[in-house]
């Protein structure tokens, strides 16, 4: 099981430099934190014109600087926007790989389509297309990356031969993922051999449907690259405290906050009548426990990692036990968590759950025997 931490920058209001420049320091320190902890990953991701919800719309250039301050953890682009209005294609292999270069082969790559009527429409996209150029995207990418010159002539670009410049510092490239909302997209993945990145919350239930199904198909693939990625991740919320009762104040006010500015979203679905986005993006969070003793005050919700370190391991030793590999965590929303807060709950979970299920000095990067000296 590999943890990681997982960032929208969601901005409050009112809006203003210091607050922006606030949002941004506080997630650097807190990758740096992560690093010294050992998670594995820490992931941002892209997205547009969605006020409060997430001022991430440059992940690329916050991705370095997580790399140039942390030492071990893999940076996780997740994700990029696979639609030429907003991210041509031979500028994203660009980026990535310099993104691997500077990280010293710590890149991950997601790819994502966009879900909310806000982005697409804001970059003149029509939405009946992004499923065919996000399936163009990450069948042109491990071919962009090659060692040689190549060419390309696809339906959203051409090229003719030239040779991508920077390489890849990982052998063959960076492993591929896609961005997981809605059900379906993990078949998606599983037919073209890229990991499955849960950017959603989803119910035991739902997960583990999705996440056999995933593992069933993936083993009869047709790869996009010369490597296959079978991990799936999924989101979570985090707040880690001795206190129950603590935990589950601080922590649900956090998810009430982040969920109430999610339902904010213009869904796609919503503005655009479309077979291409056939539900909302994001699914509800998984339904509250109901709390047996009396005493004890507080519910806590199922699934999720807010609450003492018990419950926390109890959660994912469940999500262990459905073949999730990975676990990725919000760790804020808006700043209605303190950083030391935030930064103490990390602490905490390093220190009385991930031993439950990984050693510390397991925890270097993945893939090494694929990164180049």
């Amino acid at each position: 099981m590999k943890f990681g931490i997982f960032f929208e920058l969601s901005v409050p209001r009112p809006f203003s430099t210091a607050i922006e420049r606030q949002v941004y320091e506080n997630a650097l320190e807190q990758c740096r934190v992560a690093d010294e902890l050992g998670f594995h990953w820490a992931w941002a991701v892209e997205h547009h014109f969605l006020e409060e919800y997430s001022h991430c719309s440059a992940p690329e250039l916050f991705l370095t600087a997580v790399a140039m301050q942390t030492k071990r953890i893999r940076v996780g682009h997740g994700a990029v926007v696979c639609v030429p209005e907003m991210n041509h294609p031979i500028r994203v292999a660009e980026r990535a790989a310099v993104l691997d270069l500077l990280s010293n082969g710590r890149l991950e790559l997601g790819t994502a389509r966009s879900s909310t009527w806000t982005e697409l429409g804001g970059f003149q996209v029509n939405p009946d297309d992004t499923k065919k150029t996000w399936d163009e995207f990450v069948r042109a990418l491990p071919v962009l990356w090659k060692r040689e010159p190549v060419r390309w002539n696809g339906r959203c670009f051409s090229m003719p031969e030239r040779n991508i410049l920077p390489k890849c510092v990982q052998d063959p490239h960076p492993p591929l993922w896609v961005t997981v909302t809605s059900p379906g997209t993990e078949l998606d993945a599983a037919e073209r051999g890229i990991g499955c990145l849960g950017v959603s919350a989803a119910s035991y239930q739902e997960q583990e449907r999705r996440t056999r199904e995933f593992h069933r198909r993936i083993q009869q693939c047709n790869p996009v690259s010369s490597v296959v990625n079978d991990q799936v991740a999924t989101l979570n919320f985090l707040y880690c405290h001795e206190d129950r009762k603590r935990a589950a104040d601080v922590g649900m006010r956090f998810l009430g906050t982040f969920s109430v500015a999610n339902s904010h979203l213009l869904w796609t679905r919503e503005a655009f009548p479309t077979r291409a986005y056939q539900s909302l993006a994001n699914l509800a969070p998984s339904s509250a426990s109901q709390a047996t003793n009396p005493s004890e005050g507080v519910a806590l919700p199922e699934g999720l990692c807010i609450g003492d370190p018990k419950h926390c391991i109890d959660a994912i030793k469940r999500w262990e036990s459905i073949g999730v590999t990975g676990v990725n965590f919000l760790l804020n929303g808006m700043e209605v968590v303190p950083q030391q807060a935030v930064l103490d709950s990390l602490r905490l979970f390093a220190k009385e759950v991930m031993p439950h299920f990984t050693k510390h000095d397991a925890l270097a990067p993945a893939r090494a025997a694929e990164v180049r000296a």
